[in-house]
């Protein structure tokens, strides 16, 4: 059985090398969408609550939102972080609380203090899908991945390898065998 829930995000890119006017630096609202599958837990009735899903995906997730994405071979890149340097806001701000928790892949970078992400390749709805994916595979069992910007769209499906143990009382993962939130012992 599968659980879902969506994210709505803002962020800037621009497609670095493109002949159009994605070449230009431009924003978008985007939908994430993450299907995790797992089997019922018969105690709360669902594969995985989505508030859990939500708590687990955004701390990835939020460093792209009002975030701006480059690719790193983008010559605007080291200008914006001058500019970032010049004002102050580089190494972040009292009121950047927004941050998630920073990451470095094979396909991006995330940099939560001034709000940029980089990546290897030009952000596109696919290349969204592969970076949550990479980053969310061992937390989540992920069977499918929805991203939506703009006129564009794209879907992957996953085979998830990944089992959690879940509360049979709260449904969320269990930890060492224990709940977090209730305190039930497997």
């Amino acid at each position: 059985m599968r659980s879902k829930t969506t994210f709505d995000i803002q962020y800037a890119h621009r497609f670095y090398q493109f002949q159009g006017e994605a070449q230009y630096l431009h924003g978008h609202t985007g939908t994430l969408t993450i299907e995790v599958e797992n089997d019922i837990n018969p105690g709360v009735n669902m594969a995985f609550p989505c508030n859990e899903i939500k708590k687990i995906a955004w701390d990835v997730i939020k460093n792209f939102d009002h975030a701006l994405i480059l690719r790193e071979d983008d010559p605007l890149l080291p200008a914006i972080l001058e500019v970032y340097e010049k004002q102050g806001i580089k190494n972040g701000t009292g009121t950047n609380t927004m941050k998630g928790s920073a990451f470095k892949t094979e396909l991006a970078t995330a940099y939560p203090d001034c709000r940029i992400v980089v990546t290897k390749e030009t952000m596109t709805v696919e290349g969204m899908i592969k970076i949550v994916y990479d980053l969310l595979k061992d937390k989540l069992p992920i069977a499918k991945i929805s991203f939506t910007s703009g006129d564009n769209a794209a879907r992957e499906e996953y085979k998830p390898s990944l089992k959690i143990d879940t509360c049979p009382h709260c449904g969320i993962k269990l930890v060492n065998g224990v709940c977090p939130k209730c305190g039930y012992r497997k």
